[in-house]
């Protein structure tokens, strides 16, 4: 699961930098402000990808999902890769652990076969 949750972080985390440099061109709003809205958004996807397999981690990506989907107020094209990538993380979490779950029995699997038998 990490390796796919990780790869939807780091792609959001352009993303957001992306939108950062559109919404500069918001008269109503400071570079101050972008940034630091941006730059506080973009350093939470690179710390969720080490925090998703710990408790609480997968919520805050959803957390970070509602927040990017939300940033289409002052960038609406965001409303449209809010979801694309709400999307996505649904999908790195579900087929992660799906894939998480298959290499727990393929390895358990190998034990039992390597381990001989009492005669």
């Amino acid at each position: 699961m990490r390796t796919l949750c990780s790869s939807t972080l780091i792609g959001e985390f352009f993303v957001i930098g992306f939108a950062g440099l559109v919404a500069m061109k918001d008269p109503d709003l400071t570079m101050a402000t972008v940034w630091t809205v941006s730059g506080v958004a973009m350093f939470l996807c690179v710390l969720l990808c080490g925090l998703v397999t710990r408790p609480g981690g997968v919520a805050l990506g959803w957390a970070l999902q509602i927040a990017l989907i939300a940033s289409g107020f002052i960038v609406p094209m965001m409303f449209v890769l809010g979801v694309i990538f709400a999307a996505l993380w649904w999908a790195s979490v579900h087929y992660g652990r799906k894939v998480d779950e298959a290499k727990a029995r393929f390895a358990a699997q190998a034990d039992s076969s390597s381990t001989p038998d009492a005669a």
